[in-house]
């Protein structure tokens, strides 16, 4: 893992794996997750395929910058101020954290890349597809939004689950055991995974790092930032976007949703998958994104030769 330090002075940590002068993937990760959870089975082979592939840590959580110096924030304060004129201090926005991606480009001298994100890390990437379309030659989005999904009663009751899971203490015990309980309630439910593999997997986060006040910031990031619609019809990049039929977080409307935005996306529902990466789906999921991937780069090739041919034609 290296680091670099952005502009604004926030710390990344990062994983940069595959040959420097390939096609590079970067993978955004969502809300207090750490670019562990991506799973080593979808980055090493999207390595093998011949790709130069990015994992990285957003601010607040695993590895990189905790911005503890903020005080705690306050979700309902947030909400509220969004319906009533009064203030509320929020930390940082979605659009903070996309620049700290741009800002990894620039250090790692990455000019284009093809961008791959997960739920929180999806609407970081539709910023970016979006604002900075000259630095984006694929988008795929999985598990993801276009903007903060409507609250239905599976969701409400969902977030009451949560809200009693809650662990009581800091300690590294309650950690691992809260993270357990979530991912049985968000899971895939065809796909559900033994006792074993889920407290090995949250024994791992919770001892690379944990920073519950992270997680708060950036739930704050989300509910504080603009609907992103309007912005998501400009994207014109070749979009791919990956959606669990049973997803209890961010329900496949949303997926649907904004696949209808962007103009020839494409939409792949996969039947029996929640709001995880189950081991059993990493090969169809990793075969959807090289596959979308691959193409996206043979069109910016054939654009790039065309683009040459011609200014080789007017200088004759």
């Amino acid at each position: 893992m290296r680091l670099i330090k952005t502009p604004q002075g926030i710390k990344l940590s990062y994983q940069d794996e595959g040959d420097k002068k390939a096609p590079a993937i970067i993978l955004i990760m969502g809300l207090g997750a750490q670019m562990t959870v991506w799973p080593d089975s979808l980055y090493y082979t999207l390595v093998k395929k011949g790709f130069r592939v990015i994992r990285f840590d957003n601010r607040d959580t695993g590895l990189s910058t905790h911005l503890e110096h903020h005080p705690s924030p306050s979700l309902f304060k947030s909400w509220l101020s969004k319906r009533l004129p009064i203030r509320t201090q929020t930390p940082y926005l979605l659009d903070d954290m996309a620049n700290d991606v741009l800002a990894l480009m620039a250090a790692l001298k990455i000019k284009k890349a093809h961008f791959v994100g997960a739920s929180m890390g999806g609407m970081i990437a539709q910023l970016i597809a979006a604002q900075h379309k000259k630095k984006v030659l694929s988008l795929t989005t999985i598990m993801s939004s276009s903007s903060l999904p409507r609250l239905s009663a599976k969701s409400i009751g969902l977030f009451i689950k949560l809200a009693k899971l809650k662990p009581k203490t800091s300690s590294r015990d309650e950690a691992i055991n809260y993270n357990i309980k979530l991912n049985k309630l968000i899971g895939s439910p065809a796909y559900p995974q033994s006792e074993d593999a889920l407290r090995h997997h949250a024994t791992q986060i919770v001892e690379r790092a944990h920073n519950p006040n992270g997680y708060k910031r950036q739930l704050i990031a989300m509910a504080a930032s603009k609907d992103r619609q309007h912005l998501i019809r400009k994207i014109k990049t070749p979009t791919l976007v990956i959606h669990g039929s049973d997803d209890v977080v961010i329900p496949v409307s949303a997926g649907k949703k904004t696949a209808s935005l962007i103009k020839k996306a494409k939409l792949r529902v996969v039947p029996g998958m929640g709001h995880n990466f189950a081991p059993e789906l990493m090969p169809l999921m990793t075969k959807c994104i090289v596959k979308h991937v691959k193409k996206a780069q043979r069109k910016h090739l054939n654009k790039k030769r065309k683009k040459q041919n011609q200014q080789k034609t007017t200088l004759v």
